[in-house]
């Protein structure tokens, strides 16, 4: 049963709901509006989405701080080099009256936070990928649902730091968006500072519930969008592929492998939620460019010849868009 009128009034609240959590996220977490959306656009399109940054740009404040907006679950793994598959899906015990039981893990919640997910070996990551893809874990031959809506939101340091393990590529092509935190400016820090130094806290409110989140990624499902703007996503998404027809000489010179189907699905799926929390009815080609950097950047290969050269990943998908 819907809860509005029409699809145009669902879009416009949408864009209302939107602008009510980026205030709410704002009286907590300064100068990140770009990074924000991201991460709403990706729960708004039931997708996953990655934080990339050093340590100190406060990724898990804004995961804790985008949870306590929305009216969901929430749990938060720590990801140590000691950690255990079964630490993140749980795992079956024997009970009193010597019967198996299975015990759930902090992976059964609406909003998971992977916390530095890039700190525990590819075993261990790989417990996650059963989860992200059918929103279900398997445990002794038993499939167990998760809760709806369910999104993993890790946050990763930078793989040259120490004790790091790479995440490997098919658990990387599972998140739609890979975002880069980058410094704060001289007067955000200055207001970071002076707002976590006091005992002034925020007061937040939730602005949405879980059944109202299920309604708009439906809705955003939902949303037309023309023939050209399909063609440019997924025009952009094979120039991606050295080798191929479509593939321009800086690709064919600069990268290793490029982006799969997903990454057209998420384009456009990105497109049409990032049009509509802009308050549009349809995407256009702008919107695709919005989202094209957070949805290429972890699903394409540099080779040797690009990172001697310091070609980035950024340059190549900017050469493309």
């Amino acid at each position: 049963m819907s809860l509005y009128q029409s699809e145009v009034e669902a879009v416009d609240a949408l864009s209302i709901a939107y602008n009510e959590i980026q205030t709410e996220v704002g009286k907590v977490i300064v100068g990140q509006d770009d990074i924000i959306k991201s991460v709403l656009v990706a729960i708004f399109s039931n997708g996953h989405c990655l934080l990339v940054g050093v340590p100190g740009l406060a990724k898990t404040l804004l995961v804790q701080t985008i949870s306590r907006v929305l009216d969901l679950s929430y749990n938060r793994i720590q990801f140590t080099p000691d950690l255990m598959p079964s630490d993140i899906t749980g795992s079956e015990i024997l009970g009193e009256d010597r019967s198996f039981k299975f015990v759930r893990g902090p992976v059964f919640a609406n909003i998971i936070l992977a916390d530095e997910i890039n700190r525990t070996p590819p075993k261990t990551q790989a417990a996650l990928l059963e989860a992200m893809q059918e929103r279900a874990v398997t445990v002794g031959g038993i499939t167990h649902r998760l809760p709806k809506p369910f999104f993993v939101l890790a946050t990763q340091n930078p793989i040259e730091q120490e004790g790091t393990y790479p995440l490997p590529e098919a658990q990387l092509d599972r998140f739609m968006f890979n975002v880069l935190l980058d410094y704060p400016t001289f007067e955000q820090e200055l207001m970071i500072v002076k707002n976590t130094t006091s005992n002034k806290t925020a007061e937040l409110r939730k602005v949405l519930t879980g059944d109202q989140i299920e309604y708009f990624q439906h809705l955003v499902r939902n949303i037309p969008v023309t023939d050209n703007v399909l063609n440019y996503a997924v025009n952009l998404v094979s120039k991606t592929r050295p080798g191929t027809s479509h593939a321009t000489d800086m690709v064919n010179n600069y990268l290793t492998w490029g982006a799969g189907p997903r990454a057209s699905q998420f384009l456009v799926l990105g497109a049409k939620c990032h049009a509509a929390i802009s308050g549009k009815y349809s995407p256009d080609i702008e919107d695709v460019q919005a989202v094209a950097t957070s949805v290429l950047r972890h699903r394409i290969v540099r080779n040797y010849k690009a990172e001697a050269e310091g070609v980035s990943i950024e340059r190549l998908i900017n050469s493309l868009l």
